[in-house]
């Protein structure tokens, strides 16, 4: 059985006993990063509760540790998977171990928690009903560009919250193109969710800039706008 286990993506104690249940109770973990596990696990461990075999399984090692974690669980091991933080395979390593295990015939069972772009839309005060989430941009700027424009021309999402996720390095730029594309229409930056630094402000992309210019931004950014409330 390969449970999907989601982890606070701040606050420790957004863990649910659920997940806390699983990690403990299973084989094998694996995670995106192991010492950052590790610190979570050891959090939590009660005395003389043993810590499971921590494997590394990051984007860049995916495609190898697949044959492995599959012959685990035909073997009749339960393993878990957990990222950084939150979700497991929204955004993160994953999605290519599941359809994996679906196509062997191995239960995946999703342990639910934490998810920033779920938290930020929950909290944006922009509409709920219908959404979509991007993920991270491409890397160029054409490109960002080219989705931009496609999602003003499309009528199928005109009426969805958009959602992306954006660094502090990045996110200026992004605007600046948001800008370009859309006008300076209003768009809710969340930033650092459920940790000590939490911030959810809604403004115009051009306040937002002007801001930044002072002081730049710091922290993983959640993007967040809704194009028939910003366009008619």
């Amino acid at each position: 059985m390969l449970y999907l286990v989601a982890t606070p993506i701040g606050n420790l104690e957004d863990i649910t006993q659920r997940a806390l249940k699983t990690l403990f109770g299973v084989e094998i973990i694996l995670c995106e990063d192991t010492r950052k596990t590790l610190n979570l696990l050891r959090h939590f461990q009660k005395p003389g509760q043993a810590i499971p075999k921590l494997i590394s399984y990051y984007q860049e090692n995916e495609l190898k540790r697949i044959p492995q974690v599959i012959s685990f669980l035909k073997q009749g091991k339960e393993i878990a998977l957990v990222t950084n933080s939150g979700t497991p395979t929204i955004s993160d390593p994953g999605f290519k171990l599941v359809r994996e295990a679906w196509k062997e015939g191995i239960l995946v069972v999703p342990i639910p928690g934490p998810s920033s772009p779920i938290a930020a839309l929950s909290a944006s005060g922009l509409p709920t009903d219908k959404f979509l989430f991007l993920g991270f941009l491409p890397n160029k700027s054409s490109q960002r560009k080219k989705l931009f424009q496609q999602l003003k021309e499309s009528q199928k999402y005109i009426s969805a919250t958009i959602i992306f996720f954006e660094s502090p390095f990045r996110l200026e730029k992004s605007l600046v193109e948001l800008k370009e594309v859309f006008a300076d229409i209003q768009v809710v930056l969340a930033r650092e969710l459920t940790k000590i630094h939490e911030e959810i402000k809604k403004d115009w992309i051009s306040r937002f800039l002007e801001e930044f210019s002072q002081k730049k931004p710091k922290g993983e950014f959640v993007v967040l706008f809704n194009l028939k409330q910003e366009l008619g």
